[in-house]
């Protein structure tokens, strides 16, 4: 029987390195030039201009209209995933019917050896994935706290940058141009902004702010086209006072971190005093135990 666990077990790992060096290939193919579709039949391959059947949501359950729906598609478009988020949910869907029918099977086949470590780590892995997929709004807000954090640190680097250059005479864009070594996270958005600009700017940044997806980037747009459309030293004075928000957010988020590290930390410290407890103070304790029913 563990020979037989350690073989499915090896298979898995196996196929698990061909999945990951998949993914590697198709990562380096994602590099190359991308060319036109010549068959326009092939073109559902493309996940970002398409959705999935509505029949097949349907039949797994998927509502577009549900709250549940709405708010991953909020999510989604926060952690900066651009395909429809019906695929999503439907690859969530049918991840978690996989991941619970497999947990079952495995546990009716190993109904027999439920007291092996190996047995319990083979039900419990599929299970947990299912579990991990069903509460994937916690992993998703938390990945979209991190993006936002991360865009807020580059916006307010940006908007000092613009504040410095408010005495220039060079229009926005160009100054955005000069903003460009400032960011990282938002790099991207900011050459696709700066390459739309040309063609209308106001729909540059409409698409600039959708893309970017959080509360700072949609003030910093408006800031930019009001600064576009007026070129005031007003504006660049509520530029200032954005500024002041962004730096008070940056503050207050630093102070919550330090805030959970402490907690880990303090987590940290009490392991080698339950392991003082058990190595040395316990048997003391047991041995009185003893010595008192030995006694009565």
């Amino acid at each position: 029987m563990y020979n037989w666990i350690a073989g499915w077990l090896g298979a898995g790992v196996v196929l698990g390195q061909f999945f990951i060096a998949g993914a590697g290939i198709y990562m380096l193919l994602k590099l190359l030039p991308e060319r036109s579709f010549r068959w326009k039949r092939l073109s559902f391959l493309k996940l970002r201009g398409s959705s999935p059947p509505e029949r097949l949501l349907r039949l797994c359950g998927i509502k577009r209209e549900h709250s549940a729906y709405r708010q991953r598609e909020v999510l989604l478009a926060g952690c900066g995933i651009t395909i429809d988020p019906s695929w999503y949910m439907l690859f969530r869907q049918l991840a978690m019917i996989i991941g619970m029918g497999i947990g079952a099977l495995l546990l009716a086949v190993f109904r027999n050896d439920l007291a092996s470590i190996w047995c319990q780590a083979l039900i419990a892995l599929p299970l947990l994935l299912a579990g991990a997929l069903w509460i994937d709004r916690t992993w998703l807000h938390a990945a979209h706290k991190m993006r936002s954090l991360q865009f807020t640190k580059e916006i307010y680097a940006v908007s000092n940058q613009l504040l410095y250059f408010a005495d220039s005479s060079l229009n926005i864009h160009a100054k955005l141009m000069r903003c460009m070594p400032y960011t990282k996270a938002m790099r991207g958005d900011m050459e696709r902004l700066l390459a739309e600009w040309y063609h209308d700017p106001a729909l540059a940044l409409r698409h600039f702010k959708l893309r970017i997806g959080t509360d700072d980037g949609m003030s910093f747009v408006e800031t930019i086209d009001a600064i576009r459309q007026h070129e005031s030293s007003q504006y660049y004075e509520l530029l200032r006072i954005r500024i002041s928000d962004y730096k008070e957010k940056l503050e207050l988020a630093k102070d919550s971190r330090k805030e959970s590290t402490s907690y880990v930390l303090f987590i940290i410290a009490g392991i080698p005093i339950l392991y003082t407890f058990q190595v040395f103070i316990y048997p003391w304790v047991r041995e009185g135990q003893k010595l008192f029913q030995s006694l009565g």
